[in-house]
């Protein structure tokens, strides 16, 4: 059976009807408007299908973006990356896309309900600062943003599936670097530095860091879907379905750890001795209610784990690039196998598929998120998802472009290669060279502690602006030690101020996107790590992880300076020591060839 369904997960619904059923519920409980998350109590990127209720109700797939319903308009809100994605996506005569962040969720209802009215949210599913956002932006309109007890959507929804109980493992403490009883300790003091009594944790990826566990309840994200309580001697105690952990994983959690029920909860916060630490980033509405109730002081601060998490140790790094070697083999393969056939015999999902074979081979547990393989027109969509719908015979004369990664037992892989298929378009030579020297600038970059990810942004698009091109995603995200692919909250991007540290894991991934004619991305994974400098002066630099040629068919070499040229060719040299010793000879000789030297 495959990682990856073709299925068009909102095809064929009757979303007006939806629609309709949820304005009926929301006049029968005096709301003039309803704001439909993306996320689920966790906020996590991918959601598991009982909390998909955006795309249950407008048909809208993206992993990112939400719905604002009044009882005359449905505005669906969406970022760049999903602005042509949309439209193909939502019944347009009766759902509307809204340009996000450009238009704020507080301005839409203002302009949507100008004489006030009741806008209401379920708490569970936004945080205390996205609230707060909200609750500014209206101040003085009339409107009052209120929690309801009963989420509407859910109340229409008659066929919802169950919440997820997949079976829990254990990771292996090796691999960790470090014990679940260690971090809980060491969490546990800089609680008691701070003065906090506990720490509230909502976050899965964390929860499933701090204790050493990988859980199987969300596609493609090996966390496990829970709560935690960390108290300030490092006890913790667990919200889960007791139905996903068995005798083997109940003893690597130890003594220390409880797991309740998660209805059981409210109750806990209820009951908490204050002050408690709680992020208003990431944690629910509801929970810092519960605890405003209970406690008479709260630590509004960032989820305790979520740093450490990032800083990955010498064993997860090691994990790390064991897991990018057998990827490299994986997409050499394919890539090899690639060239040794004719485009318009294959199709896209013709190469999802074998690419999926090729990381079988290598020893995936499952793939690091759904394959993007778009050719012509459908790379022009940064997170093109193919369907059976969609899928498209790929044809001479157009690019392909591949993001896809795997999820191995020591790390997780995240890579993107674009292509011409047969003759190149010489209209891509320019923008892919300048998609190139970007993601080469940040490979390079040198700079001193205490710089942040919107330092370096610019660094990865001066070649795209100075052909007034410019990519409406972020050039780089944190990416999880076996864990997921998207991590918090490092990242590179203009509005990322946290500063880079070493053992942080990013992506590198500038792109350029012609809408009906191409896309193209070139990504790899790249870690932060000390450089040399001059003598009391502390700086950083990249060390790169993916192992995998560049296409280099569609570089204007003219273009590149003797710099760029050198770090391409050192590059793909070390590509070729590391996984010459893992091909056969046909994708050796391949290899060869595709890493010859340009210098």
């Amino acid at each position: 059976m495959s990682f990856q369904s073709f299925e068009d997960p909102a095809g064929g619904a009757d979303h007006p009807a939806r629609l309709a059923a949820l304005r009926v519920r929301m006049r029968a409980e005096g709301l003039d408007a309803f704001v439909v998350p993306r996320a689920d109590a966790h906020q996590g990127e991918y959601v598991a299908e009982a909390d998909a209720r955006l795309a249950w109700l407008t048909g809208f797939t993206g992993s990112a973006g939400f719905a604002i319903v009044t009882m005359d308009r449905a505005g669906v809100f969406i970022d760049g990356r999903y602005r042509t994605q949309v439209k193909s996506q939502v019944d347009l005569a009766h759902f509307t896309p809204v340009h996000w962040p450009e238009t704020a969720p507080s301005d839409w209802l203002r302009e949507a309900l100008p004489a006030g009215g009741t806008a209401g949210f379920d708490p569970w599913l936004h945080t205390r600062k996205e609230i707060e956002a909200i609750t500014r932006g209206i101040a003085g309109s009339g409107i009052e943003l209120v929690p309801v007890p009963a989420n509407p959507v859910d109340a229409i929804w008659s066929d919802r599936p169950a919440p997820p109980v997949g079976p829990t493992r254990a990771h292996d403490d090796a691999l960790a670097g470090e014990t679940s009883a260690e971090k809980r300790t060491r969490l546990a003091e800089q609680l008691r530095r701070e003065g906090q009594a506990a720490a509230f944790l909502s976050l899965p990826d964390s929860i499933s860091w701090l204790l050493n566990i990988r859980g199987s309840d969300v596609p493609k994200n090996p966390v496990v879907q829970s709560f935690a309580i960390l108290a300030d001697d490092g006890r913790l105690t667990l919200f889960a379905d007791p139905a996903k952990f068995d005798d083997r994983v109940i003893a690597h959690l130890g003594g220390d750890v409880s797991i309740r029920p998660p209805d059981t909860l409210s109750d806990a916060l209820l009951d908490l001795v204050d002050p408690v630490r709680i992020d208003p980033a990431s944690a629910p509405e509801a929970a810092f209610r519960l605890l405003e109730r209970a406690c008479s002081v709260i630590a509004p601060a960032a989820d305790p784990a979520i740093l450490p998490k990032a800083r990955k140790n010498r064993a997860e790094l090691e994990g790390m690039r064991a897991a990018h070697r057998r990827d490299g083999v994986a997409m050499v393969r394919l890539l090899a196998w690639l060239d040794g056939q004719d485009p318009a015999d294959l199709t896209e999902i013709d190469v999802v598929t074998k690419l999926e074979s090729f990381r079988r081979d290598e020893g995936i547990t499952d793939i690091s998120f759904d394959t993007i393989c778009g050719a012509g027109p459908n790379a022009a969509l940064p997170h093109y998802r193919v369907t059976e719908t969609s899928n498209r015979r790929l044809s001479a004369g157009e690019l392909l472009l591949i993001d896809s990664g795997g999820q191995y037992a020591d790390g997780t892989t995240d890579i993107t290669r674009t292509l011409p298929l047969g003759e190149v378009p010489p209209e891509a030579i320019a923008p892919y060279t300048a998609v190139l020297r970007g993601m080469i600038a940040i490979s390079r970059a040198q700079f001193p502690k205490g710089v942040a990810g919107a330092h370096l942004d610019a660094l990865a698009r001066q070649f795209l602006w100075s052909l007034g091109l410019d990519y409406d995603h972020g050039t780089g995200h944190g990416v999880g030690a076996a864990l997921c692919v998207h991590e918090g909250p490092a990242r590179i991007s203009r509005i990322s101020d946290l500063p880079l540290e070493p053992g942080m894991i990013l992506s590198d991934e500038p792109g350029y996107y012609r809408e009906g004619a191409f896309g193209i991305r070139i990504e790899n994974l790249i870690v932060v790590a000390e450089v040399e400098a001059e003598p009391g002066r502390r700086m950083l630099g990249f060390e790169t992880l993916t192992l995998c040629p560049i296409d280099t068919r569609l570089v204007d070499l003219a273009a590149l300076s003797r710099d760029e040229i050198a770090w391409l060719d050192a590059y793909h040299a070390q590509v070729r020591r590391e996984l010459v010793p893992h091909l056969d000879g046909t994708t050796r000789d391949w290899l060869d060839r595709a890493t010859a030297p340009l210098g």
